[in-house]
């Protein structure tokens, strides 16, 4: 038995990163269904019974999700190019699917988002990546390092969670105007509280980015700051980053205990080392720091 459900989790996640790698191809059930090597008839009931969500409602979510990340993060494409890759055959349909789930038309989201829908209706799609894309993870996957100082640009977040993305978007465009491309220059989340802290006006992250250049604030919110140096304990994460709440909680929980060191005056902290949705969201990388004394 165990064998058995190990082999259909395997052709799930199977299905999952083939469709994060094809959202701009034809991803109907038969062609899914030869992903997991079974008939149309068996896969679709076995997605469903999975996931919570019809195969047709999993792919819809992902290329929409991709397809607000790239109206809420990213200028370069026309709304017209983003609507066609979300598998639209015209801006018309595109916006009337995307005003039905977010309330807002596109072009009104990308100028200026209402974050609390957008999380809202990606919430089964969350819960459905997270009945296997979760990963679990061993001593052997945690290394020790020495991390050198590195100047940084911060724009603090303070408040609800659910308003995370509207800082992201001004970090963002700041960054872009500043020059600071994350291929050139490293972007950082330090966590200065919980993930879900008891109020969730106390949550806090610092969202940097590395330089040593003089900060033209423009009028943003932004200060300098560093990351210390010093020994570290590193977990990388590869897909689902997210929410690296389960990575934090091994290494707090479970690494440091059994590993006899004791952790540092500085909080955990992350480098996002590729993003969704550059790369298929199952090939986002973020190495997680705890540090060390």
């Amino acid at each position: 038995m165990k064998a058995a459900l190990q082999n259909h989790h395997a052709r799930m996640r199977r299905v999952l990163d083939h469709i994060d790698r094809h959202l701009d191809s034809d991803l109907d059930l038969e062609t899914l269904s030869r992903v997991a090597a079974l008939s149309k008839f068996h896969f679709h009931r076995q997605f469903t019974a999975t996931f919570g969500l019809s195969v047709h409602r999993y792919v819809q979510l992902a290329r929409m999700k991709r397809a607000s990340h790239r109206l809420a993060f990213r200028d370069a494409q026309s709304v017209t190019e983003i609507a066609m890759d979300a598998g639209y055959d015209a801006p018309d349909a595109f916006a009337r699917a995307f005003r039905q789930r977010f309330g807002q038309s596109p072009s009104a989201f990308r100028t200026s988002p209402d974050w609390e829908p957008w999380l809202a209706a990606f919430g089964p799609l969350d819960n459905a990546r997270s009945k296997l894309v979760q990963k679990s993870f061993t001593a052997d996957d945690v290394t020790i390092r020495d991390v050198p100082p590195t100047r940084v640009a911060i724009m603090e977040h303070r408040g609800d969670p659910a308003t995370l993305g509207a800082t992201i978007q001004r970090f963002i465009a700041w960054r872009k105007a500043a020059g600071l491309h994350p291929r050139t220059s490293p972007t950082f989340n330090v966590w200065r509280s919980e993930r879900r802290p008891a109020s969730p006006a106390d949550y806090s992250i610092d969202l940097c980015v590395g330089t040593d250049r003089p900060i033209d604030a423009k009028g943003e919110p932004i200060k300098t700051g560093e990351i210390p140096g010093g020994r570290c304990a590193v977990l990388r994460v590869i897909g689902n980053t997210d929410n690296l709440e389960p990575a934090a909680l091994y290494l707090y929980r479970d690494w440091l205990p059994a590993s006899g060191e004791e952790a540092r005056d500085f909080p955990i902290y992350c480098q996002r080392l590729s993003f969704f949705p550059e790369v298929p969201e199952h090939e986002a990388v973020a190495d997680l720091f705890l540090p060390l004394t």
